[in-house]
């Protein structure tokens, strides 16, 4: 019976993490890998090792398409508190149940005056995020 192998792509996808991040972990000796040609394979015991579960508990339906959307929205002309108002209305939507995956992150640049936000997620929760910002920018 043939050794089934997966790319460092599907360990990422599966695992819900970033390509890098898998190849950091090989790199690392922290995931046992075999290197064929110029890519890295992973033996599924390997996997099952790794993350202490089978890889049937992996399993992802190649069928499902999982959409995400990054910005990054630019704020100018804002001083210090406006720009911590902003950040805390954000970060305190993120605390609502069912949102969905979504991160952010918030940067204030204070010599220049501008706030950034940068948003990594499903599509729904970031647009109703993109939203929120819209009303409290334009008060």
């Amino acid at each position: 019976m043939p050794q089934e192998l997966y790319s460092v792509e599907q360990v990422a996808n599966r695992l819900g993490l970033h390509v890098r991040t898998i190849r950091n972990y090989v790199r690392d000796g922290r995931l046992k890998a075999v290197r064929i040609g110029k890519q890295y394979r992973i033996a599924r015991e390997d996997l099952e090792a790794f993350t202490g579960t089978s890889a049937t508990a992996l399993e992802i339906d190649e069928q499902t398409r999982h959409v995400e959307a990054s910005s990054i929205v630019h704020i100018d002309a804002i001083d210090r508190a406006g720009a911590d108002r902003i950040s805390t209305h954000v970060m305190g939507s993120l605390n609502q149940s069912g949102i969905g995956r979504l991160r952010v992150e918030t940067v204030y640049d204070e010599d220049r005056a501008v706030l950034k936000v940068i948003i990594l997620g499903d599509l729904a929760p970031t647009a109703e995020l993109l939203r929120l910002l819209n009303l409290m920018t334009t008060q």
